[in-house]
């Protein structure tokens, strides 16, 4: 396993920094990746750690696609492109964590947990980045009505079509690890002894990323539209998720103190696991 932890540790030590240089990641968040990425390899080898590689690349490009266009609609955001450890632990602690389970407690589930959740955290920024370059206007997914590029909660049909995607690609993606990758770390030697079920399947994968992810997705807008914290800007009026806008205190007008972004990116991320979940119960019984 040492050996494990530190190919895990020297790959995300070059992984980290080389987005920390390319400021896709703070000092925080940069640790945060470290931690989980070493972790993830160690434990689960290269199917589980890369998956979590391959929300991390396509995110990040996704994020500095057309950056300067999408500036003015990021501008209310509560976190900027640059992630932190926050964004980083609510888009793979989970991950880290059902890995760890898995290796503790080999089952099949924990697999298709783990594809649910980060086809959910992929979905949700493809559905951003992309749906965010929309010529329509999103609509609200509890009213239906129109509303202005950034609220929250508000979908299009090209985010849907980047969340379905997006979805996809990560129940490719373990397809391909496994394949190729499985075997390392605790957790990734028990997908080794599992890989003949039909959970390891592409055809399986690509159905939980797509549910996962697209369901996850959904989630995640559901709860940015009813329970995330929003605020108004005393000085120019704009709804935004952050505190302070134009170098002042900013009045809450809805949401749940406690209901971050990095709160609904967790808690949509855990639905959409449980959405996998639950398909995987049903199609064996």
């Amino acid at each position: 396993m040492w050996v494990d932890v530190c190919i895990g540790l020297t790959a995300s030590l070059l992984i980290a920094g080389a987005a920390y240089a390319k400021r896709s990641l703070s000092g925080s968040g940069a640790a945060a990746a470290v931690a989980v990425g070493t972790i993830l390899y160690a434990w689960g080898g290269l199917p589980w750690y890369g998956t979590l590689l391959v929300f991390f690349i396509t995110s990040t490009a996704l994020t500095k696609w057309r950056h300067k266009q999408k500036a003015v609609i990021e501008e209310g955001y509560a976190k900027s492109g640059r992630r932190d450890a926050g964004q980083v632990l609510a888009n793979g602690g989970i991950g880290m964590l059902l890995c760890i389970g898995g290796s503790l407690w080999p089952h099949p589930l924990w697999w298709a947990a783990y594809i649910g959740v980060m086809a959910t955290v992929n979905a949700d920024t493809w559905a951003t980045e992309i749906g965010g370059s929309s010529r329509q206007l999103p609509r609200s997914i509890v009213t239906g009505r129109k509303v202005p590029a950034g609220t929250s909660g508000g979908v299009t049909w090209l985010g849907l079509a980047a969340s379905l995607g997006g979805g996809l690609i990560i129940g490719a993606s373990g397809w391909i690890f496994v394949r190729w990758g499985g075997g390392g770390g605790l957790a990734g030697t028990a997908i080794a002894e599992l890989s003949s079920t039909w959970l390891y399947g592409l055809g399986a994968l690509l159905l939980l990323g797509a549910a996962g992810g697209l369901l996850g997705s959904l989630a995640d807008s559901w709860l940015g539209a009813v329970l995330q914290v929003m605020y108004r800007c005393r000085v120019c009026g704009k709804d935004i998720e952050k505190n302070r806008h134009c170098d002042s205190p900013a009045v809450r007008i809805r949401g749940l103190p406690v209901m971050t972004n990095d709160a609904v990116n967790m808690i949509s991320s855990l639905l959409g696991g449980a959405v996998c979940l639950g398909l995987y119960v049903w199609m064996v019984s």
